[in-house]
This record gives structure tokens, sequence and C-alpha cells, in this order.
């Protein structure tokens, strides 16, 4: 394993300054032969930086190329929910001006973006999916909006979540369902499925998810798309709906979404580092994923792990991402490990354990009605005594206690996103779907990377995840780059293409 960065922490300021140089070794996952040609909306964000940089086309028509895309892909998909297009025009007019007269804001300069809506953006409609912020217009960007704006992004609008996010279908009673551009009767997933639709269809180059069980990396796999949940502390969650606050809040991480896994690299370091409010966010050394090769990593993968059997197409997709990483040089070797189950199995005990009074709050806070369309997760939760919520997690403190341990020898583990690819609308909350390939590293905390690895005969895409140690984001990174080069990745939707 080839890794030249050294140890330690690293000041905020330094994040925003490698940002531009980071994942550029890599560019060219798709280049399109003409830049004023129809896909240019589907190209990296590094490409659409060089495009704007050499002047070959100007930050407006930037803009009016995604606004129109949008107009194009999201009546059949209802992932974009709050537009702010003159606004979008205007920063875009200013970009441009900036520019030549020399002035440049950073690595987005110019680039329009698209955010979740459970994440604050200052002058902009923020529900979180919820009735009583259905009006909710916050006078503050949340840490990483505020950050992607200060390189110089311009912000289009925002994309629809379920109900603070707590769902694995993206619906609300705000706005209605989004649906998956591969199949528009099944759902993209839950809770960043709006995201990921407006990315796999080219109407947004970029997105920030966020992540408490699956809520980044579920979703990329049911669109095709590369999403990375980093490790717990690395992104600021002050000024998202699910904070840092509470019992479960090193289970929420916020993490950049697109079509290629170089732009999950350019983007990470923008939005990383600590701010001056959430506790939990580390000045830690974010290394440099174009340091690292394949060769002579410690690898780990599984197919199954005898809660939810994967289809046959899911164990060909991990089979195929492991050999591409052993012919790439890395020392790839089959295990499991029980403690990931027993991971899983005490995140949804905790979640409950107050008979979802937490997420209660939430809704009375923003002034929904009743239970709002999320509390319906919890209906059957009861509380328990303080006796067994405390011991559960010194169970739980335990569990990562063992898995970190195991984690020491090994470089990275390769293994399903879910077992299945993405179902019917609906589908989701059907008994016995679940999903527990995910939800232990919420509890580990480790940074995990999907990236397309296959297709289902349907025709849908299936991800396979990377997980890597913590602050270890460079080894993810690295290795999906390397399955994306060998499997192809993103790929677009027939329908939308």
């Amino acid at each position: 394993m080839k890794d030249s960065n050294p140890p330690g922490p690293m000041p905020r300021r330094a994040f925003v300054a490698a940002a531009a140089a980071v994942s550029l070794p890599w560019h060219g996952a798709w280049v399109p032969a003409d830049l004023t040609d129809g896909n240019l909306h589907y190209a990296p964000v590094a490409t659409l930086a060089e495009a704007l940089k050499a002047r070959r086309i100007s930050s407006l028509e930037l803009v009016d190329l995604f606004l129109k895309r949008i107009d194009v892909v999201n009546p059949r998909l209802n992932a974009f929910v709050a537009s702010r297009a003159e606004g979008a025009r205007a920063d875009a007019r200013a970009a441009d001006r900036d520019r030549a007269l020399g002035k440049n804001h950073g690595p987005l300069h110019g680039i329009p973006f698209s955010i979740k809506d459970s994440i604050d953006t200052a002058g902009v409609v923020s529900t979180a999916g919820t009735i009583g912020w259905a009006k909710r217009i916050p006078d503050k960007d949340a840490t990483l909006v505020a950050r992607l704006r200060a390189a110089g992004g311009i912000l289009l609008g925002k994309t629809n979540t379920p109900e603070f996010t707590w769902s694995d279908e993206t619906d609300n009673a705000v706005y209605g369902v989004t649906r998956n551009p591969y199949d528009l009767t099944r759902t993209p997933g839950g809770s960043s499925g709006g995201p990921v639709a407006l990315v796999a269809t080219g109407g947004t180059p970029f997105d920030i998810g966020s992540d408490t069980g699956n809520s980044i990396r579920m979703p990329s796999h049911n669109c095709g798309v590369a999403g990375i949940k980093p490790t717990h502390g690395r992104v600021p969650k002050t000024g998202h709906a699910i904070s840092y606050r509470g019992i479960m809040q090193s289970w929420t991480q916020l993490g950049p979404i697109a079509r290629h896994v170089e732009d999950l690299a350019f983007l990470l370091p923008i939005v990383s580092g600590p701010d001056e409010e959430d506790p939990y966010a580390m000045p830690v050394l974010l290394r440099d994923p174009s340091r690292i090769t394949a060769r002579g990593l410690r690898v780990i993968c599984f197919t199954d792990n005898g809660v939810k059997h994967p289809t046959a197409e899911t164990k060909t997709a991990v089979i195929a991402a492991a050999k591409a990483l052993s012919d790439a040089g890395a020392h790839v070797e089959e295990r499991f490990w029980p403690e990931l189950n027993q991971a899983n199995q005490l995140w949804h005990q905790i979640a409950g354990a107050d008979g979802g009074v937490w997420l209660k709050r939430l809704l009375k806070a923003a002034g929904t009605p009743g239970d709002g369309t999320a509390g319906a997760w919890f209906a059957d939760s009861k509380p328990v005594s303080s006796e067994q919520l405390g011991a559960w997690v010194e169970d739980l403190d335990q569990v990562r206690g063992q898995l970190r341990r195991l984690m020491t020898p090994v470089d990275l583990i390769v293994c399903p996103v879910m077992a299945m690819p993405a179902v019917k609308l609906g589908g989701s909350n059907a008994p016995g779907y679940g999903d527990t390939y995910n939800e232990p590293h919420n509890i580990t905390g480790w940074p995990v990377t999907v990236v397309r690895a296959g297709t289902s005969p349907e025709g849908l895409p299936i991800g396979v995840q990377l997980v890597a140690p913590a602050w270890r984001e460079d080894i993810s990174l690295a290795a999906a780059r390397v399955v994306e080069r060998a499997l192809g990745g993103w790929k677009p939707a027939p329908a939308f293409a």
C-alpha cells in the first residue's frame, strides 16, 4: 500500500486549500468529446471546473444547462422540490463577472449544485419533509452549504427527502413521492432519494446526502451513483435536521453524492473539518486518495451476512469488485465478522429505546400535527427502562471496540450495500425488507464509499460498499476508483439518456 500522507491534525483552512488538487490525477472518468454537446450535464465536476476556467462555457450557461435538464427529468422523478432559479442565475452572472476580473472564489467557482432538503439553506425553503416546516426559510446556511458557497458553488435548489430523513422511501406530506429513474415504479431509496435521482439523471453535478442508517449508501446503490458516508466527525452536522445532539448523534454523517468517484474526492475536502458549533467535528487530516494504490491493500470481503441473503447478482457484483482489487494487487480474503450483526441489532434496539419519543420531539418542535408520516416507524416501539438502555449502550461500545480490534490488520471491507436492488414503491415498508449491511457502519463510524458494480436482470443498478478504517476515506475512495474503472461505475438511465 502506497501512502505518503503524514498523520496528524489539519487546520480547517487546509481542507479548502487542498480541495483543488485532490483527485486531479484521477481526472478523466468521463469527458465529453464536445463541451457544448448534449451530454455535458453528465460530466465530472473537475471537467466542469476546467471548462469554466478555460472560458469554454460561462457559469450562466452552465446554470441554465442544469435548470433546463431539471425541467426535462424532474416531472417524471419529483426529485427537485424547491428551485432558486433566478437566484442561481444572478449568482452565475456575478461569478462570470468576477472571473473576467481575475477573481477566483475557489475550486467550485461558478459550478451549480443541489442540496438535500434536510439541510438548511439561507433564504431557501427547508422543510425536512415535514408539514410544520412547509414554509420554513432559514436565515443561515448549514455549515457545509456555507463552505460550498464560499468555494464558489451556486445553489440551484433543494432535493426531496422523507420526513426528518426517517424512511427507506423518499415520500412525505409536503412534496410527495420521488421515483427511481431506472424504473419509475420503484423507489430510489431513502432518505437521500431526491439527491440520487437528480444526480443519476444529470439534473445536478452533485448533492450532499445524510446517512443515519443507510441514507447515502442505499439510495446510491438503488440509482447507481457514487456516494460516501465519511468518518463520524469528518463533516459538521450543524444545520442538519438530525443534528449532533443526542444518544444517536454519532450515527448520522453527511457526505457528497455524485456520478463519479473522482467527484467525491474533489468535494470532500471542501465540506470537511471542524466548525464553531458541532462538538464532534474533528480536525483530523484528510488524506489524498490519489496517493493510494491497491497493491498490497489488505482486503476482506463477504457476500452474505447470514441475516439477509442477497440475490445472485448482488453476490456477483461483490465478487467482481473484490476481483478488480485483487487484479490491481490487493490481498483479498473471504471473511465475515459476526460482530457486524451484533452492531446491526443494537442499532435497532437503541433507535427505538425511548419508543420513538426523540422523533416525536422533532415533530412537535416543527409544529407538525400528530406523528406526521415518520411516526409510524416507531408505532410498535415501547420505551425500555434506563437500566436496559444503559446495558445496550455498554454493549454497543463493547462491539465497537471489538470491531476496531478486528479492523486493525485490515485496510478494506468489500460487501453488499443491500441484499437486493431497488424495490417497488412502498416495498421498503413491507415486512422483512430491512437493512443489515449498512447500519453496522453507522455504529462503527467508519468511512464507506458506494459505487456501482453490477446490474440486476431487470436492468437495475447494484452497488458495493468499500469500508475503510476510521479517518481513511483515502483508502475507501481509492478502492472505489479501482472498482469503478474495472466495472464501469455509473451508467445513464436508459429512459433519461
